[in-house]
Protein backbone atom coordinates (compact mmCIF):
# COMPACT_ATOMS: atom_id res chain seq x y z
CA UNK A 1 0.00 0.00 0.00
CA UNK A 2 1.27 3.47 -0.82
CA UNK A 3 1.10 5.90 2.12
CA UNK A 4 1.48 9.66 2.05
CA UNK A 5 4.20 10.46 4.59
CA UNK A 6 3.50 13.58 6.67
CA UNK A 7 6.02 16.37 6.11
CA UNK A 8 6.74 19.45 8.17
CA UNK A 9 6.24 21.76 5.19
CA UNK A 10 2.65 20.51 4.76
CA UNK A 11 1.62 21.74 8.23
CA UNK A 12 0.67 25.13 9.68
CA UNK A 13 -0.03 26.61 13.10
CA UNK A 14 -3.76 26.38 13.86
CA UNK A 15 -4.28 23.17 11.88
CA UNK A 16 -6.41 20.73 13.86
CA UNK A 17 -7.87 17.24 13.85
CA UNK A 18 -10.13 15.12 16.04
CA UNK A 19 -11.14 11.50 16.64
CA UNK A 20 -14.26 10.37 18.54
CA UNK A 21 -15.12 7.08 20.22
CA UNK A 22 -17.81 5.80 22.56
CA UNK A 23 -16.21 3.92 25.46
CA UNK A 24 -17.72 0.44 25.88
CA UNK A 25 -17.43 -2.51 28.25
CA UNK A 26 -15.46 -4.27 25.52
CA UNK A 27 -12.97 -1.38 25.40
CA UNK A 28 -12.40 -1.71 29.15
CA UNK A 29 -11.94 -5.49 28.80
CA UNK A 30 -9.48 -5.08 25.92
CA UNK A 31 -7.53 -2.41 27.81
CA UNK A 32 -7.31 -4.72 30.84
CA UNK A 33 -6.15 -7.58 28.61
CA UNK A 34 -3.40 -5.45 27.04
CA UNK A 35 -2.19 -3.62 30.16
CA UNK A 36 -3.03 -5.95 33.04
CA UNK A 37 -4.51 -2.97 34.93
CA UNK A 38 -7.30 -4.56 36.97
CA UNK A 39 -7.68 -1.67 39.42
CA UNK A 40 -11.12 -2.31 40.99
CA UNK A 41 -12.15 1.29 40.25
CA UNK A 42 -12.33 0.20 36.61
CA UNK A 43 -13.51 -3.41 36.87
CA UNK A 44 -15.50 -3.88 40.12
CA UNK A 45 -18.86 -2.10 40.29
CA UNK A 46 -19.31 -2.75 44.03
CA UNK A 47 -15.89 -1.34 44.86
CA UNK A 48 -16.35 1.69 42.58
CA UNK A 49 -19.78 2.43 44.07
CA UNK A 50 -18.08 3.08 47.42
CA UNK A 51 -15.68 5.69 45.96
CA UNK A 52 -16.36 9.38 45.38
CA UNK A 53 -16.92 8.52 41.69
CA UNK A 54 -19.95 6.43 42.69
CA UNK A 55 -19.48 4.05 39.77
CA UNK A 56 -16.85 2.42 37.59
CA UNK A 57 -14.80 4.72 35.42
CA UNK A 58 -12.69 4.06 32.34
CA UNK A 59 -8.91 3.98 32.68
CA UNK A 60 -7.56 7.48 32.09
CA UNK A 61 -4.95 6.10 29.73
CA UNK A 62 -7.66 4.45 27.65
CA UNK A 63 -9.06 7.87 26.77
CA UNK A 64 -5.55 9.31 26.38
CA UNK A 65 -4.64 6.50 23.99
CA UNK A 66 -6.89 8.11 21.38
CA UNK A 67 -4.10 10.65 20.92
CA UNK A 68 -2.12 7.85 19.27
CA UNK A 69 -4.75 7.60 16.52
CA UNK A 70 -4.57 11.32 15.93
CA UNK A 71 -0.77 11.38 15.86
CA UNK A 72 -0.28 8.41 13.55
CA UNK A 73 -3.30 8.73 11.29
CA UNK A 74 -4.57 12.31 11.22
CA UNK A 75 -2.26 15.09 12.43
CA UNK A 76 0.50 14.99 11.45
CA UNK A 77 -0.41 11.47 10.22
CA UNK A 78 1.52 8.55 8.79
CA UNK A 79 5.21 9.15 9.34
CA UNK A 80 4.78 11.09 12.58
CA UNK A 81 7.05 10.08 15.43
CA UNK A 82 5.56 10.65 18.89
CA UNK A 83 8.27 12.50 20.83
CA UNK A 84 6.43 13.43 24.04
CA UNK A 85 3.04 13.87 25.66
CA UNK A 86 2.00 15.43 28.94
CA UNK A 87 -1.43 14.85 30.41
CA UNK A 88 -3.63 16.34 33.11
CA UNK A 89 -6.69 14.24 34.00
CA UNK A 90 -9.56 16.58 34.88
CA UNK A 91 -12.75 14.50 34.91
CA UNK A 92 -13.70 10.84 34.84
CA UNK A 93 -14.90 9.05 31.72
CA UNK A 94 -17.74 6.60 32.21
CA UNK A 95 -18.71 3.57 30.18
CA UNK A 96 -21.08 4.85 27.49
CA UNK A 97 -19.44 8.29 27.28
CA UNK A 98 -18.42 9.47 23.84
CA UNK A 99 -15.03 11.14 24.00
CA UNK A 100 -13.37 13.25 21.34
CA UNK A 101 -9.60 13.59 21.28
CA UNK A 102 -8.36 16.79 19.66
CA UNK A 103 -5.03 18.14 18.41
CA UNK A 104 -4.19 21.68 17.35
CA UNK A 105 -0.75 22.69 16.11
CA UNK A 106 0.52 25.52 18.30
CA UNK A 107 4.19 25.63 17.29
CA UNK A 108 6.36 24.53 14.38
CA UNK A 109 10.13 24.35 14.83
CA UNK A 110 11.73 23.86 11.40
CA UNK A 111 15.24 23.70 12.89
CA UNK A 112 14.38 20.81 15.20
CA UNK A 113 11.92 19.37 12.66
CA UNK A 114 9.20 19.10 15.31
CA UNK A 115 5.71 20.38 15.94
CA UNK A 116 4.00 21.05 19.24
CA UNK A 117 0.31 20.29 19.56
CA UNK A 118 -2.24 21.27 22.16
CA UNK A 119 -3.97 18.00 23.02
CA UNK A 120 -7.24 17.52 24.85
CA UNK A 121 -10.15 15.12 25.21
CA UNK A 122 -13.75 16.24 25.63
CA UNK A 123 -16.79 14.23 26.63
CA UNK A 124 -20.17 14.39 24.89
CA UNK A 125 -21.11 17.40 27.04
CA UNK A 126 -18.13 19.39 25.76
CA UNK A 127 -16.32 19.12 29.12
CA UNK A 128 -12.55 18.73 28.96
CA UNK A 129 -11.61 15.44 30.62
CA UNK A 130 -7.91 15.45 29.70
CA UNK A 131 -5.67 18.38 28.82
CA UNK A 132 -2.11 18.30 27.62
CA UNK A 133 0.55 18.99 25.04
CA UNK A 134 2.29 16.72 22.55
CA UNK A 135 5.42 16.94 20.46
CA UNK A 136 5.95 15.15 17.16
CA UNK A 137 8.90 14.54 14.91
CA UNK A 138 8.88 13.07 11.45
CA UNK A 139 9.95 9.80 9.88
CA UNK A 140 12.38 10.19 7.07
CA UNK A 141 11.85 7.74 4.24
CA UNK A 142 14.86 6.17 2.61
CA UNK A 143 13.95 8.19 -0.50
CA UNK A 144 14.66 11.51 1.28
Amino acid sequence: MDYHIARLEDLRVGQSAFFSKTITEADIAHFVAVTGDVNPLHVDAEFAKRTFFGQRIAHGMLSASLFSTLMGMKLPGVGAIYRSQNLVFLRPVHIGDTVTARFEIIRIDPGAETITLRSWVENQRGETVIDGEACAGFLRSIDD
